[in-house]
């Protein structure tokens, strides 16, 4: 059977992160939404997405397909339903279709002729941006037992505290002397050829992903993850790194999500709670306007290439688009369209040219290329986002 994951009528909703990836490309937990599915069944799960992404990120169809809505995140319960399904069957979730058998032939699916399989157990979805870091917790603990059933860790360092070492795993390559890590509150993972420098503090969840490094002293509390290929240092909480970013440097980070690629300057700070304690409301691409997120603590989303200066200020509530450069004292507005140059004072736009020679240095120090197919897509974001910026 060939499975393809679909973005879902969310897709909006998660931008900036979506202008850059397909919704399976997030990451939430330890994994990507994609690299679960993958696990759960066996299968390379490709996607259908927007046009633009889809050299980079392309479908693969066969003769039987089924489609699975990527806002889901899979558990064995689901997974199991979703091998099971046959000819003209759909699983929902109310209203929500989560999976669904078709054929190559079929252009249109109408559901009233599917014979339709309801899920009623709990499952984690992803719908706005602020549900990847509310929700990192749970996914977290999900991908700490599949990742690690049956496995063993390798030895944790003598001259390391530890808490509840039961629940912390490490992979090879991984060094770390001098430092405390209490899984008391959830798991701790540390991945392959990590580090963790002297006088740092970690509480679970936590998950530090291949290649990355928490620098010297610093201070992190769960539910948080830091992706692939990543410095990071000073205090953060409850935040997501996608992948191959940096916040190498003293500053608070909160209740956050930040993409690939993206830099915060030494001292950048985000405030996660309004002086008035206040519910916090936080840009909604889909409807072009600020939403309701039902939470009280919430702090910055940051598109990929997006970067900033020391000393960055942050309000509570913060978007920032993809390629954005922030610089400058006092605090700039809380919504910061793509291709932003600039801070409080006023933005004037990044140009792609510039933006892709930034690009090229940054991704050729990970060695990865900055391709064609790279730049094609960030320039349907430029152009796609030029009406939110207002010059």
């Amino acid at each position: 059977m060939n499975y393809i994951l679909f973005d879902g009528p969310h897709r909006n909703h998660l931008l900036p992160f979506t202008y850059t990836r397909p919704v399976a490309d997030i990451r939430i937990g330890i994994l990507t939404i994609r690299e679960k599915w993958e696990r759960y069944l066996g299968y390379t799960i490709t996607s259908l997405t927007e046009d633009y992404l889809s050299e980079k990120f392309p479908m693969v169809e066969f003769e039987d397909n089924i489609m699975i809505n990527a806002s889901y995140l899979p558990n064995f319960e689901i997974a199991e339903l979703i091998k099971g399904l046959s000819e003209n069957q759909a699983i929902f979730k109310g209203e929500d279709v989560i999976a669904f058998y078709t054929k190559e032939t079929q252009d249109d699916i109408d559901f009233s002729s599917y014979e339709s399989i309801e899920y009623e157990a709990d499952i984690l979805k992803i719908e706005r941006t602020w549900d990847i870091f509310s929700q990192n917790g749970e996914a977290l603990k999900d991908d700490f037992e599949l990742i690690t059933s049956g496995r063993k860790s390798q030895p944790i360092p003598a001259n390391i505290n530890v808490i509840k070492a039961q629940d912390i795993f490490i992979e090879e390559g991984a060094a770390m002397n001098f430092v405390t890590l209490n899984a008391t509150n959830g798991p701790i993972y540390i991945g392959k050829n990590t580090e963790i420098m002297e006088g740092s503090i970690i509480r679970g969840p936590f998950s530090l992903n291949e290649g990355s490094t928490v620098k010297m002293g610093a201070k992190i509390y769960g539910p948080t993850t830091i992706g692939p290929f990543s410095k990071v240092g000073g205090e953060v909480n409850n935040s997501v790194f996608f992948g191959y970013s940096n916040k190498g440097h003293d500053g608070f980070l909160g209740n956050s999500v930040i993409g690939e690629w993206c830099n915060l300057g030494a001292d950048t700070n985000n405030s996660n709670l309004k002086n008035n304690y206040a519910e916090v409301r936080l840009w909604d691409y889909e409807t072009e306007g600020f939403a309701k997120t039902g939470l009280q603590f919430c702090g910055l989303m940051m598109g990929d290439h997006s970067k900033c200066g020391i000393n960055t200020m942050f309000n509570t509530g913060t978007v920032v688009g993809v390629s954005a450069n922030i610089f400058g004292s006092g605090f700039p507005r809380n919504f910061i369209p793509s291709f932003s140059w600039g801070g409080k004072a006023g933005f004037s736009t990044y140009l792609t040219k510039k933006a892709f020679e930034v690009a090229n240095v940054v991704m050729a120090r990970r060695t990865i290329e900055f391709t064609e197919k790279d730049a094609t897509i960030l320039e349907h974001v430029f152009e796609e986002t030029k009406r939110f910026r207002r010059n």
